[in-house]
């Protein structure tokens, strides 16, 4: 791929908020908070980024397709911890499974389970 994605970034108002709401959902660690309050999570495995402080956040955001294990056992932890269902789970053509949540600040992401190339439908 000639542009992978190699980095994301939460805009949020309240910070600590955020990092602690994605630390507990996807077991992510924060690794440091620099001088500008921008928070460095990793992921372990895959891209890392973090949470951006911005006080005056208004709309605006970036959709983040975080791979999970099982799509419904995300949903409902997600749910547990105050997020909401904004698209439920629903299986695409190619059988990969997605949902669309708002985490507890109002932020959307979506997560997804991929079935390998093997294991897709034919076309």
């Amino acid at each position: 791929m000639p542009n992978p994605v190699v980095r994301w970034q939460i805009i949020s108002s309240e910070p600590d908020k955020a990092a602690g709401f994605y630390q507990k959902l996807f077991e992510w660690k924060l690794s440091k908070v620099n001088a500008l309050g921008y928070r460095e999570l990793s992921a372990g495995a895959g891209i890392d980024g973090g949470v951006w402080p911005a006080p005056q956040a208004k709309s605006g955001f970036v959709q983040l397709f975080i791979e999970v294990a099982d799509v419904e056992q995300c949903i409902a932890k997600a749910t547990r911890l105050g997020a909401k269902v904004l698209v439920p789970k629903s299986v695409l053509p190619d059988g990969d499974t997605m949902a669309v949540l708002l985490d507890p600040l109002g932020v959307s992401f979506a997560v997804c389970t991929r079935l390998t190339a093997a294991a897709k439908p034919a076309k």
